[in-house]
């Protein structure tokens, strides 16, 4: 499947302006703020609030900032670029979906403009693809086969961790605050424009879900995919894993507790095992065969019939 070139403009001015709103929220926070050190530890989760007060944005929306802008550069180089597409408008629309019943007029207005956008994402390239008619049109290449299990194993473990991490909270809180963590609420203290936290531990089980099974079928679509799931997979464990130092909690982590030293194994797990999938999904894939250029009989297709009726002689 390839993308049309009208496709891929729209599909790149779509991804330019996600980018643009993301920019202007976080252009906004960096003002408010009037430090980058300050908005980086608010992003990781840093519980410390400045005088000035908190930010509007999350760890999302950086990531989608960079997600935005590389599927962008993506469109306007690749006739494949139609998973790409895909992959970041379902991933932008899930996580704006809170967005529209959140309190704030600046929020909704975000959301309401990312979750167009993001459909407009999916639209554009399910109406823009076009199957490859030409005998000699390069289809995308299938990631190579142990780069691909690899890569599956680590998404997978990926997903299964963030499960056992919210069934532990959903044993641990109180029923408001797990239905506050899924819907969003007073309880939550999460920035405006950030999605509920069991809201994001549920799109992001889905990504790396996606994203392993596509790797061990060994899709077309799997780079796509996988590279989104392993940046996500790869922010998330940097941000855990910076609260971990800042808190000085490595040097005692022989004497923590139970808890503390799983949350500091996940988050090892995430940063580099973000890493690793993002190094195995990122190389070339495996090499296409390239068609003969005539058929067992020295030209195209089956020989030709003998004539009827045969010419004297014959």
């Amino acid at each position: 499947m390839t993308v049309t070139r009208p496709a891929r403009l729209t599909g790149a001015a779509l991804c330019a302006a996600l980018a643009l709103l993301a920019a202007v929220w976080i252009l906004k926070d960096l003002a408010a703020l009037g430090s980058p050190a300050g908005l980086a530890w608010s992003w990781s989760g840093d519980h410390y609030l400045p005088a000035r007060g908190p930010a509007a944005t999350s760890l999302v929306d950086p990531l989608l900032l960079a997600v935005s802008v590389a599927t962008a550069v993506a469109a306007l180089r690749s006739r494949h670029a139609a998973s790409a597409l895909v992959a970041t408008g379902v991933v932008t629309l899930a996580l704006r979906l809170p967005g529209l019943w959140a309190l704030g007029t600046g929020a909704l207005v975000t959301a309401l403009l990312d979750v167009a956008l993001a459909a407009g994402l999916v639209i554009t390239a399910a109406a823009g693809r076009r199957r490859a008619d030409r005998p000699h049109e390069q289809l995308p290449t299938r990631p190579r086969a142990g780069r691909a299990v690899a890569a599956g194993i680590l998404l997978a473990v990926a997903a299964l961790t963030v499960v056992l991490w919210e069934a532990h909270w959903a044993t641990e809180l109180r029923l408001q605050l797990t239905v506050d963590r899924f819907v969003g609420g007073r309880s939550t203290f999460t920035p405006v424009l950030a999605p509920p936290p069991a809201w994001l531990s549920l799109v992001l089980v889905g990504l790396y879900g996606t994203a392993a099974v596509s790797a061990f079928a060994r899709a077309r679509h799997t780079r796509a995919f996988g590279l989104l799931a392993g940046a996500f997979l790869t922010a998330c464990g940097f941000a855990a894993f910076a609260r971990v130092v800042r808190v000085g909690l490595l040097p005692h982590l022989t004497d923590a507790p139970t808890f503390e030293q799983l949350y500091v194994l996940t988050a090892a797990f995430g940063l580099f095992g973000g890493i690793a999938v993002l190094a195995l999904l990122a190389g070339r894939g495996a090499p296409v065969a390239a068609p003969a250029p005539y058929g067992p009989y020295g030209s195209y297709g089956p020989p030709p019939a003998p004539p009827y009726p045969p010419p004297p002689g014959w």
